[in-house]
């Protein structure tokens, strides 16, 4: 490593922890490349390793190319859903090589090997310093192991179909999956978690939304599946969207499964995942078509508090220090602030700016340099705080709307959910309800599953892309048996 980048981590290393949690990733982002690629070892391909987390490993993923005497690079971070994240500098000095991710505030350094078929090194972020070794991959990489995504020929019918939103002027397309038989079915459509999904909320490797419409039909529910506004082949723009926002997409979806004359129009239920979870009450609060609705993780305290609980459990999961879990606090409390109380948008930007700054004070320009453009991560921040989803997110309380909810309801959780764990949240959840006089709640909590429902060992998010599972069949299972009950089906 070289006097200057040492000289640089050294100070960087206290200064990046407090933004470990709030280091985005940022993908197809233009960076210059500087180092040159001559008389040097080979370097050009994929280099794959993984890096030893608690209960983990996480892989990481380095392609190197050359081109006119000059390195460039990317890294993948499959378990993250990270693709494409440049490199600020590909710097080689003999056997020396330095991968600098500066997007990320990550740094590789390792020796080459002999025959150039290794490094071995460490990778350094948010002041901790991981050992990781490198193997060039002489094969074409394969995706991940799926074994429950589900193959044809499928014992039920696939419906590709469309649906106006007339409030919003826009089309939402999806895939309805209906049982054998004539029906009319009992159905659920399927509401997703945060940010922009497919219709089968594919997310790290992983389709769970094909995974459960799948095991649901071949038990007698039909199952409708969206894709998001904006997303997949549905219209309008899910950037300027709030949860309120899906929430007249979701009973546009209601309106619509009411005209099909396969399904039994007094069984219409919803499935909410995470933010899904939001969703499928607001929705049951105003229509008494909704039948009934499953919570899974569903949040039962505001994006404020998630947000803290997540920081603060994630970062145990991997490991941090206590000291840096309260800098994360205090951090998050600062733009939560901001992005809460600042009416002005320029004013608010520019306060998250300068928060988001402070950490780099102490360095030079010529260090500042070298981590090249910070602007553009610190702008992906302030454009998620002061988002209107986000605003939205902050602040709004479920338990309120809980409160008017009066269909059955079954509300799970994974007991090792570190995005939105079960306390206290599945409790707050039932005490609403309780508090609605609703006669018809169930609330499980199913051990060592993590947020996505997979059998998890920590529950860590850096366990999902890892994970084979996609849904764990216990949790198919609770949701299943609960369904047929509920919609008489058992009884047929």
């Amino acid at each position: 490593m070289s006097k200057m980048m040492s000289k640089m981590m050294s100070k960087m290393k206290s200064k990046m922890k407090r933004l470990w949690v709030f280091a985005v990733v940022l993908l197809a982002v233009a960076l210059p490349f500087t180092a040159m690629a001559a008389e040097l070892p080979d370097l050009t391909g994929t280099w794959v390793g993984a890096l030893e987390m608690p209960g983990a490993e996480l892989e990481m993923v380095f392609h190197i190319a050359a081109e006119e005497g000059v390195w460039s690079g990317s890294l993948d971070v499959p378990a993250q859903g990270a693709t494409g994240i440049p490199m600020t500098q590909v710097q080689v000095e003999g056997d020396t090589v330095i991968f600098d991710v500066s997007l990320i505030a990550g740094l590789f350094s390792g020796t080459v090997s002999p025959d150039a078929l290794w490094i071995e090194g460490a990778w350094e972020q948010s002041g901790l310093q991981i050992p990781l070794k490198l193997q060039k991959t002489l094969v074409e990489l394969t995706g991940p192991n799926r074994p429950q995504e589900p193959q044809p020929p499928f014992p039920y019918q696939e419906v590709e179909v469309r649906y106006p939103n007339k409030k919003a002027g826009i089309e939402l397309a999806g895939t309805l999956t209906l049982p054998e038989g004539t029906g009319p079915f009992p159905v659920v459509l399927l509401i997703s978690g945060s940010g922009p999904q497919d219709r089968n909320e594919t997310l790290m490797g992983h389709k769970p939304f094909l995974v459960l419409a799948d095991y649901l039909t071949r038990r007698g529910v039909a199952v409708l599946r969206v894709d998001d506004r904006g997303v997949g082949e549905s219209g309008g723009d899910f950037a300027s969207a709030t949860t309120l926002d899906f929430t007249d997409d979701v009973l546009a979806g209601v309106e619509y499964l009411k005209t099909r004359p396969e399904i039994d129009p007094t069984q219409i239920g919803l499935i909410g995942h995470s933010e899904g979870g939001l969703i499928a009450p607001l929705a049951a609060r105003v229509s008494s078509d909704v039948a009934f609705i499953v919570l899974m993780a569903a949040p039962g305290i505001n994006g404020e508090e998630i947000g803290y609980l997540q920081g603060e459990l994630i970062l145990k999961a991997a490991g941090a220090p206590q000291e840096t879990i309260d800098e994360q606090r205090a951090l998050q409390e600062a733009l939560f602030s901001i992005a809460k109380t600042e009416k002005d948008p320029v004013a608010a930007a520019e306060q998250i700016r300068a928060v988001l700054l402070e950490p780099y004070a102490a360095l030079s320009p010529e260090e500042l340099a070298e981590l090249g453009d910070i602007e553009v991560a610190i702008a992906a921040q302030v454009g998620q705080l002061l988002s209107p989803w986000y605003q939205f997110f902050l602040v709004h309380d479920p338990l309120p709307v809980l409160r008017e909810v009066h269909c059955p309801v079954l509300a799970i959780n994974g007991s090792k959910d570190l995005q939105v764990p079960t306390e206290p949240n599945l409790t707050l959840i039932g005490e609403a309800l309780i508090e609605a006089r609703n006669k018809h709640v169930t609330l499980v909590e199913i051990s060592n599953l993590n947020h996505l429902f997979q059998t998890a060992e920590t529950g860590s998010p850096e366990e999902y892309y890892l994970i084979e599972e996609t849904m764990s069949p216990h949790a198919l299972r609770v949701i299943g048996d609960w369904l047929v009950a509920v919609t008489g089906l058992a009884a047929k």
